[in-house]
């Protein structure tokens, strides 16, 4: 399952907790990945996955989807993933809340 191969990847290479859903108290400032889409054809499959960087700030939220986007370069190491390519990265502050994020949808093709 891809969503728990890049949970386990990116809970390693950042510094904040990252999880596949908002906790009910989360802290300041953390990561949530979501699988938005995928695919399977002849055995390979593909995946869209959304990672939205989330901290007090539009600044620290940049700052983090950028050291996201970094750590994502590097995910082609582990043996499951055969490709992944940044297909958009985004200013996404939820406007009602006031709550600063940002977000990188990133396109997986992995075994």
């Amino acid at each position: 399952m891809i969503e728990k191969i890049v949970l386990d990847y990116l809970t390693d290479a950042l510094d904040v907790p990252v999880y596949m859903e908002v906790p009910e108290t989360p802290p300041q400032t953390y990561v949530v990945l979501e699988k938005t889409g995928g695919g399977q054809n002849n055995h390979i499959s593909t995946a869209t996955l959304a990672v939205q960087s989330c901290a007090p700030s539009l600044y620290e939220a940049a700052l983090l989807n950028e050291q996201v986007k970094t750590a994502m370069d590097s995910i082609i190491t582990l043996d499951s993933v055969s490709r992944i390519k940044l297909n958009s990265d985004y200013n996404f502050t939820d406007t009602a809340t006031k709550k600063y994020r940002y977000q990188a949808v990133f396109d997986f093709t992995y075994y």
